[in-house]
């Protein structure tokens, strides 16, 4: 779920944004260094990118000839969220439709849970539709749902991930009601 990475990127700092004095200069790689890393959202690696813990090394500067702009290669870590088949995680209900719920779990809010994988639930309509077993245990909007991951996949356009899950399994089900 979660993942510390260690990264090496280059950091661009555009010609007009220099200046002589070291730590104004840190401060400006820093702060585009965070605007590219939240800029990126995710990779098929990495997953989605969440937080630079540590700055590493930053690297000296190289002037680009055209432009005058200054590449410094910077080393950091940081903290990634990613989605694995196998792996059981709580999320949040989002929407409920006929035919199964879609679910939020961190960053990632494309997570489908089809009625065929929610054994002895059924859809009950309604203003707030909900899915309702025998023992009345409910699936509504902003329940926590334990569950397990079937697959996941990244869609390289959106830069997010989305996956299918099931509640076959011990313990997998809802958890609290409202959780928001």
């Amino acid at each position: 779920m979660y993942l510390k990475s260690q990264l090496s990127w280059n950091v661009i700092i555009p010609a007009e944004n220099l200046d002589v004095e070291g730590l104004m200069l840190q401060k400006a790689i820093v702060i585009r260094l965070m605007e590219d890393f939240a800029s990126k959202k995710a990779s098929k690696n990495l997953g989605y990118f969440m937080a630079i813990t540590t700055l590493e090394r930053i690297g000296e500067g190289k002037v680009r000839e055209h432009t005058g702009d200054v590449r410094f290669p910077v080393e950091f870590s940081c903290v990634t969220f990613k989605i694995f088949r196998g792996e059981i995680l709580e999320g949040v209900v989002d929407k409920i439709l006929k035919h199964g719920v879609f679910l939020r779990c961190g960053p990632t809010d494309k997570i489908y849970l089809s009625h065929q994988k929610m054994a002895d639930y059924k859809y009950v309509p309604g203003e707030n539709p909900i899915f309702m077993n025998e023992k009345m245990s409910r699936i509504e909007k902003d329940t926590v749902v334990r569950f397990i991951v079937v697959g996941a996949r990244y869609v390289e356009a959106e830069k997010e991930f989305q996956a299918v899950v099931s509640l076959e399994g011990d313990y997998l089900g809802p958890i609290s009601q409202n959780a928001v």
